[in-house]
């Protein structure tokens, strides 16, 4: 079995640089090549994994089919490769430390003191051998989280140092992702930044291969002379990756520079296999192409940072691009929304997602952003919370119950058509307890449902603990919303629709998720084609 190759992506200067897209962008390139690669994140932050993090601490918390809760960047790497991503994919230093601690009280290590180094460092380099050794994979990308010189991300980066210097030279490479930024007053680029961040790397007994350079302006010559000069690599090292319109046209970027035959120079893998990116420059070319353009609102209550429904809005550019057509999100705050201001919050637009969350703010607003969708035959389309949002106001405001709620907002409601789920009534801990991961779903033929995904079996991936409660279900159907996919095994509701309407489809899962540059989700695709019809009348 040939042993997979590792390249490491560190960041230095400030962070929010986009590791993750340059990681999926050189994986892009080698899959391309026809090579078999993976990417993992190693995050420096102590929570065992993103689960119970507010989204604004780190936007969204992207669930993998085996129902691991993960960084974000997890979904750029799994929307570029079109390969599902799993628990091993992401690792925090809070599982590293959890790992060893629990190592120590079993008397794993015999009495020894337990320190950094070497017991916290060899179960990191231990985590970033476990996808390599597989044998499933030719290349591993491993993208370091946070800036070097952060106190946290220290026993990651001596991690990569020791396993630099056990694997040699030719089966490893560190590419470091680096700001140049323009000084408008001297106006010139400046690479004393790139330059200390690179001498701090060196302080920890890591030499980079490899230079990725964000910046707002081109690199001349000289400039990326002087970066190879001080910083100790090749010039043709020194990669630009300028601001792009979109993250979509980075991989292409990234090909105009080479950085994927230097890394399989570097390597010494055979960069023979052009990369064939022509599905890649189809989707891009009807991406920046559209022939029209929709306004879709995305009601929600983490509005001001756009990242808590990243992979909404990346689902949402992928299904525009296989309908020729510009879908414009407007980020609605729930909380503004309200009986009197609804029609003038929902105007000219042509479609409204209902987003996914937890919690009871916002709620009223969400209820009454679905009662105009559905009086007034707009297209709509609810995920999670946004699914049970459209339930209860379907019981308040059709079925007359008044005082229909989730258990989770109002554990004393008279109606609770969205139920706790009964496995979940005695739990205490937060942290990864939910119905997470990939679920089956039959879909009745003849339904809204079936003609979107043209099967009867599908499956999901969810993150929930609150469902339809099937005491209601006969009262629902019989006044027009029926349940047109269940979980064969539970017999839980998966999704809803209304019989007499456009475009009215809720699922109790995110198929977000799912939405691929090489597969959209057909959620999506339907939506914003229900969405384009609406708005020609």
């Amino acid at each position: 079995m040939a042993m997979s190759k590792y390249i490491f992506v560190t960041g230095g200067v400030t962070s929010s640089l986009g590791k993750g897209i340059i990681a999926a962008s050189l994986a892009k390139l080698l899959q391309a090549r026809g090579l078999k690669v993976t990417i993992q994140k190693f995050d420096p932050y102590i929570n065992i994994d993103p689960g119970t993090l507010n989204p604004y601490e780190h936007g969204e918390c992207y669930v993998t089919e085996d129902g691991a809760e993960t960084d974000l960047d997890l979904g750029h790497y799994e929307r570029f490769l079109n390969v599902p991503t799993s628990q091993a994919n992401n690792v925090t230093t809070g599982r590293i430390y959890q790992h060893v601690i629990d190592q120590e009280r079993a008397g794993a290590y015999l009495g020894k003191t337990v320190q950094v180094v070497p017991h916290i460092t060899d179960e990191i380099k231990r985590r970033m051998q476990l996808l390599g050794q597989t044998g499933e994979y030719d290349i591993v990308i491993t993208e370091l989280g946070g800036t070097v010189g952060d106190i946290e991300s220290l026993p990651f980066i001596e991690a990569v140092r020791q396993l630099r210097w056990e694997l040699g030279n030719s089966d490893s490479l560190v590419i470091h992702l680096t700001l140049v930024p323009y000084l408008a007053a001297a106006g010139e680029l400046k690479t004393k930044p790139t330059q200390h961040s690179v001498k701090t790397l060196l302080e920890y007994g890591i030499q980079p291969d490899i230079l990725v350079c964000r910046t707002e302006h081109k690199l001349t010559h000289e400039i990326r002379k002087k970066l190879a000069q001080f910083c100790n690599v090749n010039i043709n090292a020194v990669v630009e990756s300028i601001d792009a319109p979109t993250i979509y046209d980075v991989p292409l970027n990234m090909l105009k520079e080479q950085l994927d035959k230097t890394a399989l120079a570097k390597l010494k893998l055979s960069s023979k296999n052009e990369p064939n990116l022509e599905s890649w420059k189809t989707f891009l070319g009807k991406l920046k192409n559209p022939t029209s353009e929709v306004c879709i609102g995305l009601v929600g209550k983490y509005i001001e940072l756009p990242d808590a429904y990243k992979s909404i809005t990346e689902a949402f550019i992928h299904a525009g691009a296989i309908n020729e057509t510009k879908v414009k999100v407007k980020y609605i705050a729930a909380e503004s929304i309200s009986d009197d201001n609804v029609a003038e919050k929902l105007k000219d637009l042509a479609g409204v997602l209902v987003a996914p969350g937890f919690g009871e703010r916002g709620l009223e607003g969400k209820l009454a952003a679905i009662k105009f969708v559905r009086e007034n035959s707009i297209p709509f389309f609810g995920i999670c919370l946004g699914m049970q949002c459209s339930v209860i106001e379907f019981g308040r405001n059709v079925l007359g119950l008044k005082k229909a709620n989730s258990f989770e907002m109002d554990e004393n409601t008279p109606h609770p058509v969205i139920n706790l789920m009964e496995e979940q009534k005695n739990i205490t801990d937060m942290g990864g307890t939910m119905r997470l991961g990939a679920y089956a779903c039959d879909i009745k033929k003849g339904t809204k449902a079936y003609s979107i995904y043209g099967k009867t079996k599908i499956s999901e991936r969810h993150r929930h603990r609150y469902e339809f409660n099937n005491a209601y279900l006969k009262q629902y159907e019989d006044a027009g919303m029926i349940a047109s996919g269940k979980n064969p095994e539970t017999g839980l509701v998966e999704i809803v629709e209304l019989k007499n309407h456009p475009f009215f489809v809720a699922g109790q899962f995110h198929p977000e998720l799912k939405s691929t540059v090489a597969n959209p989700h057909p959620l999506f695709v339907s939506f914003v084609a229900a969405a384009i019809s609406y708005r020609k009348g």
